[in-house]
């Protein structure tokens, strides 16, 4: 049976943040989403070949921030509760130190209330450009100053910028930057791929 993802299950104001976080807790084997309107987000699991992109990414920004020791660096599996109260998760992304070292002990044992300010989305095959699209603008609008969405389907790498633009590349071998956020980082995800 061929599911389209993701799966939206409309639940308004029936969880709370706390329970929403006991559910995600609860069915820890799924891996799930909450939209601003606080309906929940089914996501698929990403097949193994944008697994193993997402890790090389992943290490390349981990190695990057290992020099240059600017923040935290996380996986696909984190949750951030934005400031218009969604629960999103990146699948690679990056938390200034400043913001980090704000957030209570309580915020980091749970979905803190961050929004990182690096973002990277790697569209796998269950994944529709449109809601990839939707969740980058987002994190724009909740304060993200970079993101990169990287299709592989269709060999475009979206950047969107603080400012709300979006630069298109229409090829997957080009030198990303992480500019004024990531001083010094840069990737080509064509590279990775070969």
């Amino acid at each position: 049976m061929d599911m389209p993802m993701p799966v939206t299950m409309k639940m308004g104001d029936l969880m709370s943040e706390e329970e929403f976080f006991q559910f995600c807790q609860m069915n820890d084997t799924l891996e799930f989403e909450r939209d601003s309107q606080g309906n929940i987000i089914l996501m698929s699991p990403t097949g193994i070949f944008t697994g193993e992109f997402n890790s090389q990414v992943l290490i390349e920004l981990g190695i990057w921030n290992r020099e240059n020791h600017l923040g935290k660096v996380f996986d696909s599996s984190t949750g951030f509760t934005l400031p218009n109260g969604a629960v999103r998760s990146p699948d690679v992304s990056f938390v200034t130190s400043e913001k980090w070292d704000a957030l209570s002990k309580d915020e980091l044992e749970t979905f803190g209330h961050v929004c990182p300010d690096f973002v990277v989305e790697i569209r796998s095959k269950s994944d529709g450009l449109r809601y990839l699209q939707d969740k980058m603008n987002e994190f724009i609008a909740n304060g993200t100053k970079l993101g990169w969405l990287i299709d592989r389907f269709d060999n475009k790498i979206h950047v969107y910028k603080a400012d709300q633009s979006i630069v298109i590349h229409d090829t997957l071998d080009v030198t990303l930057t992480g500019e004024d956020i990531l001083p010094g980082f840069s990737l080509n995800p064509g590279a990775l791929l070969k």
